[in-house]
């Protein structure tokens, strides 16, 4: 069994493509289900944020599963074979591993280094663990994942080159983010419109210039209750939208939900910010030819992102993903060997005990004191003939991957290289 990965993201796919692959909750759990129900998959998580989405499976067959996974992903997203093909990735094994590590880590994201992923990949966790997907194999990879993202926030300055994407954008949309007496309106109320009201709370915008906009108002209303900040129920909120001075947008529509004739009657031609992180987006790109009107989306934000200056601290995250990786591979590797050399070691266990038996039918006559030295001559013998391989299949797992039989048969039971090439040269002879 191995984890396989299929996904797509800003780094393969433009904008407008991962728009029509994006996944809603609902959707996401959807899938995960399909993709259990597929041939040689017995786990499965997705990942679904506004610049990827990735499904993880534990997959017994490489081939079959990613060729399964695909179908599925290709199928929801409605785009021909070779958009799809052209844009989707395929990791296996090693560098599943290492994908996942990077990717909550930062180091994957649009704008290097954000936390906010980090919470990401916990929901998928949280959400396949509810759904009962995932097993013991990705629960262990996701955890493990969850813990250097941790760490690398932890032990380096990563964080000082964007907390998250809420912060890019408010970061690109100018000074009058930072200006007094804007007036700041959030439309959604999920986890990314959660993220947005704490960030500009953090920031020390007054509650009372923030204003969220939800389809469901009770929801809106537990932002007010958290982070003392008004609500505007949907129907209302024209009105707010013609007092606002900076619109982010998160509300996890399938389509466009502000329009180019909605924003130009908003505006009127007074200067307006708009951050649109939304997958698919909330806002037609077509409003920044609008005058006074700012849109800072998901594609700005990339070209930001790729223009990010790598620290120091970068360095050091991606060498704790590598080591983390090393490490829990090694600690793979040595779960699966375990069993076998116990396996090993009760089978040498039986021999002795047979042979004991056989030896004592066979010769009734010996003392109790002659049988425990036979007794012990034997245990003694398997016990050497176990040890070597036992202690060498330990070192073997970080060791070479290529080595033949003949050499993975010398190096376990550490057998006298000179030993070996005498015996392959007297056979030499001999035919």
């Amino acid at each position: 069994m191995s984890v396989l990965v299929v996904g797509m993201s800003h780094r393969s796919a433009p904008i407008d493509v991962l728009e029509q692959v994006s996944l809603d909750t609902d959707a996401a759990v959807k899938l995960s289900h399909l993709v259990l129900e597929a041939p040689f998959v017995s786990e499965s998580v997705v990942i679904s944020t506004c610049n990827r989405v990735e499904i993880y499976v534990e997959a017994e067959r490489f081939h079959g599963a990613v060729e399964e996974v695909s179908r599925l992903l290709a199928e929801h997203s409605g785009l021909d074979r070779d958009d799809f093909v052209r844009h989707v990735y395929v990791h296996f094994d090693e560098a599943a591993v290492a994908h996942l590590f990077g990717v909550a880590a930062g180091m994957d994201s649009m704008i290097l280094g954000e936390s906010q992923i980090l919470g990401q990949v916990r929901e998928a966790l949280h959400g396949a663990q509810a759904e009962q997907t995932v097993g013991s194999a990705l629960n262990a990879l996701f955890q493990q994942a969850l813990r250097i993202g941790k760490r690398g926030h932890a032990e380096t300055g990563i964080d000082r080159l964007a907390p998250s994407i809420v912060t890019a954008g408010l970061d690109a949309a100018g000074d009058v983010v930072d200006a007094e007496g804007t007036r700041f309106l959030v439309a959604g109320a999920g986890t990314m419109a959660s993220l947005a009201v704490r960030t500009l709370v953090n920031r020390g915008v007054a509650p009372n210039r923030i204003m969220v906009a939800n389809r469901t108002f009770q929801r809106a209303y537990a932002l007010v209750a958290t982070f003392g900040v008004s609500a505007v129920r949907w129907e209302a909120m024209d009105v707010e939208l013609s007092a606002t001075d900076v619109l982010i947008s998160c509300t996890g529509a399938t389509g466009v939900v502000f329009d180019r004739d909605r924003i130009a009657a908003a505006s009127a031609g007074r200067a307006m910010a708009l951050i649109d992180l939304a997958l698919p987006r909330d806002i037609d790109p077509t409003v920044r030819d609008l005058d006074g009107v700012d849109l800072v989306d998901l594609v700005v934000l990339a070209r930001l992102g790729e223009n990010t200056e790598l620290a120091g601290d970068v360095q050091q995250v991606r060498a704790i993903v590598e080591d983390e990786v090393r490490t829990f591979l090694a600690a793979k590797a040595a779960s699966h060997i375990t069993p076998t050399v116990v396996a090993l070691r009760t089978m040498a266990t039986d021999v002795v005990a047979a042979e004991l038996a056989r030896i004592e039918t066979r010769l009734p006559d010996l003392t109790a004191d002659e049988l425990a030295a036979v007794r012990k001559a034997l245990h003694r013998v398997a016990e050497k003939l176990i040890h070597a391989p036992t202690v060498r299949v330990q070192q073997l797992i970080d060791g070479r991957a290529d080595l033949t039989y003949a050499e993975a048969l010398a190096d376990l039971f550490a057998l006298d290289q000179s030993t070996v090439d005498a015996v392959t040269q007297v056979k030499g002879e001999s035919s």
